[in-house]
């Protein structure tokens, strides 16, 4: 790690961003932040020492103003919304890069823009080195543990998780009494959820899983406080999330709101098992 020179923040939606600009503020580290209206939090503009406006296209001024700033390293921090970026305008740079890559899937854009980025002379680094404690935790974590429905649905829902994974769609599936009811594609966890709810009615089992092949240290499935207000909506029951390389946003806060609406949330290893206690 370069502490030499500050950290460039490629900044979404959510918290995230904040945490990582705390966690290098904490380790002493400058921070740079490019952010995308309409995705990206104002806040955020007076937590860093420089922050730039950019629209989703303009990657060669993405990449200007990290080299003007003489940042050496870059974090992917918050997703963005992706019907947005639909209608985005490329300058030069961009366009050239969409050329080269016609997939637009999430793993095929992101794996070409760190090679692009690590060819221009930057370090694509992990956004969990500057905010620790988010990995998510292994077994049952809120009061209730999954009944014995919830536990087929998972066993039944996992392996298909992982395969609508490794054919970068999606990372979460909802199913309930063993029939997929909604599968997530651009718009979003949440939207799946809700529409999972409408479709099926209360009861649903919510999975999440990291993509086989995926970017590990910039795309990673995460979770918290309104993933559980939006279960809360659709009367999703059980949440079940691989551990390790998922994050858990705001922990206490959406433990407290799953166990006052009786919903059971859980780790599970990469083969879709979990341990439920005694």
């Amino acid at each position: 790690m370069r502490t030499d020179s500050p950290l460039g923040i490629i900044a979404g939606e959510g918290s995230f961003p904040y945490l990582v600009a705390d966690g290098a503020g904490k380790q002493k580290r400058k921070t740079v932040a490019v952010g995308f209206k309409g995705h990206t939090d104002p806040g955020l503009v007076s937590k860093v020492d420089a922050f730039t406006w950019l629209r989703i296209g303009q990657l060669g001024k993405l990449l200007s103003f990290f080299k003007s700033h003489g940042t050496l390293e870059i974090v992917f921090a918050g997703a963005i919304n992706k019907p947005k970026t639909l209608g985005i305008r490329p300058d030069l740079k961009a366009a050239r890069f969409l050329f080269q890559n016609r997939s637009r899937n999430d793993n095929a854009l992101l794996s070409a823009l760190i090679r692009l980025l690590e060819k221009e002379g930057f370090t694509v680094v992990s956004p969990s080195s500057f905010a620790s404690g988010l990995r998510m935790s292994a077994g049952v974590l809120t009061k209730r543990k999954p009944t014995e429905q919830e536990r087929l649905d998972i066993h039944f829902g996992w392996p298909l998780v992982k395969q609508l994974g490794s054919l970068d769609i999606g990372q979460c599936l909802v199913v309930r009494q063993g029939m997929v009811v909604a599968v997530e594609a651009m718009e979003g966890t949440n939207s799946t959820i809700l529409r999972a709810g409408e479709l099926a009615g209360k009861g649903c089992v919510v999975l999440k899983a990291f993509k086989p092949g995926q970017e590990e240290h910039v795309d990673q499935p995460s979770i918290g406080p309104e993933t559980v207000r939006t279960m809360i909506r659709a009367r999703a029951s059980c949440l079940a999330v691989e551990t390790g390389k998922s994050l858990f946003f705001d922990r206490a806060q959406a433990l407290t709101l799953a166990d006052g609406a009786n919903i059971c949330i859980l780790g599970c290893d990469r083969d879709g098992g979990f341990q439920v206690g005694s």
